[in-house]
């Protein structure tokens, strides 16, 4: 499923994210939710809630039924506080 749901990520959602120069990647699926990560522009975008309603829960649960909701990964992404750390231990030196 997850594989089915990334497939639908890359070729439905984001062509229309491109268009705010940002993109979906999935995060997790457990117990027939889908959680999705906005990147690019749309990362940091106010309107972040209403994306995943509105275009990218739409999309995934019309090409993918099994999936009951999509809900927006607020997290922070293990790469960023790795990039976080490095550049706080250099400004220590």
């Amino acid at each position: 499923m997850e594989e089915q749901i990334t497939r639908v990520l890359k070729e439905k959602v984001d062509p229309v994210l491109a268009e705010h120069y940002g993109g979906a990647m999935l995060t997790g699926f457990e117990n027939n939710i889908a959680k999705v990560r906005l990147t690019g522009a749309c990362a940091s975008c106010p309107s972040a809630q209403d994306t995943i309603q509105d275009v990218v829960k739409e999309i995934v649960i019309e090409n993918c039924p099994e999936v009951q909701d999509v809900v927006l990964d607020t997290s922070v992404s293990e790469d960023l506080l790795d990039m976080a750390r490095k550049i706080l231990r250099k400004d220590k030196k």
